[in-house]
């Protein structure tokens, strides 16, 4: 996507801050006329540029008031561990994000809960009783002074 012009950056840039703007809108951010602005935002979808649209939904919205990042360091650096570690945290609703790294660790969460019990159970009873699991680590988070996942 290094085919990208500074047209289709500002667009892609002002979508990531409100993806409800209308057509219109977006094109008066942009510069383009309406019908430029459509045919872009179309090429950018079905390039795979544009993912897709969501809304973002606040926390407290959801029950989460607890958020942590997690290292997690595997006994065995095999790749059937690996996977059903990966496929542990799929099915984990706590676990926001999961991401392989490079390091010394292999994986790093981001861990959403009601509450500290909810954390607790999920650290001690979800991934402490995985066999894949050698360490973890905890960084609980104490306030998000910047934020732009959507």
């Amino acid at each position: 996507m290094s085919d990208l012009d500074q047209f289709d950056r500002k667009i892609l840039r002002t979508l990531s801050g409100d993806g409800r703007l209308s057509n219109v809108e977006l094109a008066a951010v942009v510069g383009l006329s309406p019908s430029a602005c459509l045919r872009r935002v179309q090429a950018l979808e079905r390039s795979g540029a544009i993912a897709g649209y969501r809304a973002v939904i606040s926390p407290q919205a959801r029950g989460v008031a607890f958020l942590a990042y997690m290292t997690v360091g595997l006994s065995r650096h095999t790749r059937a561990e690996q996977a059903a570690f990966e496929q542990a945290m799929q099915r984990a609703p706590e676990v926001r994000e999961c991401h392989n790294v490079t390091g010394t660790v292999e994986y790093l969460l981001r861990v959403e809960a009601a509450d500290l019990a909810s954390y607790k159970h999920f650290h001690t009873e979800v991934l402490g009783a995985l066999d894949q699991v050698a360490t973890i680590t905890s960084y609980i988070v104490m306030g998000s002074p910047k934020d732009e996942r959507a």
